[in-house]
């Protein structure tokens, strides 16, 4: 192939395990922790999708769970795309994640669009059980490079 590769080099692999409080003031930690780990790493999957799921996450393990145990962050960066999980330690399954609700939300309310943006939004989303609660989970794609012109 002659010219620019789509795709200089491959994405990097990491990932990222950090305890957040159990308040609002995780989420833009949270938000901050995504947005510098895609930066540094030159990582593909699209950044603002990518912090704007998060902060859904996070905010709604902070409503939505009792308990003042700390939430736990977990990123991981594949040459695929991005992986988020936020794990909480309530074991219920959060509401209507992975199958839409009886309806569309109340544009007049705040509050019940985070888990329609997050289906919406991602390639694949889910919850599983873990040890202490459970993780919610959503998944982007890499967002192809653009050729430039030489």
């Amino acid at each position: 192939m002659n010219g620019p590769a789509l795709q200089d080099r491959p994405a990097a692999s990491a990932s990222w395990r950090i305890a957040l409080p159990h308040t609002v003031a995780a989420v833009p930690v949270a938000r901050a922790l995504v947005r510098t780990a895609l930066a540094e790493l030159e990582h593909s999957a699209d950044s603002d999708t990518a912090e704007l799921l998060t902060a859904e996450l996070v905010a709604n393990a902070v409503e939505h769970t009792a308990g003042n145990g700390p939430l736990e962050l977990v990123l991981e960066l594949l040459p695929s795309g991005c992986q988020v999980e936020v794990h909480d330690p309530d074991p219920a399954p959060p509401g209507n994640l992975t199958r839409p609700a009886g309806g569309e939300p109340d544009p007049w309310q705040e509050h019940g669009r985070g888990l329609l943006l997050i289906r919406a939004l991602s390639s694949s989303c889910g919850h599983r059980p873990t040890e202490s609660g459970k993780a919610v989970w959503f998944r982007l794609p890499t967002v192809p490079t653009q050729r430039r012109p030489l």
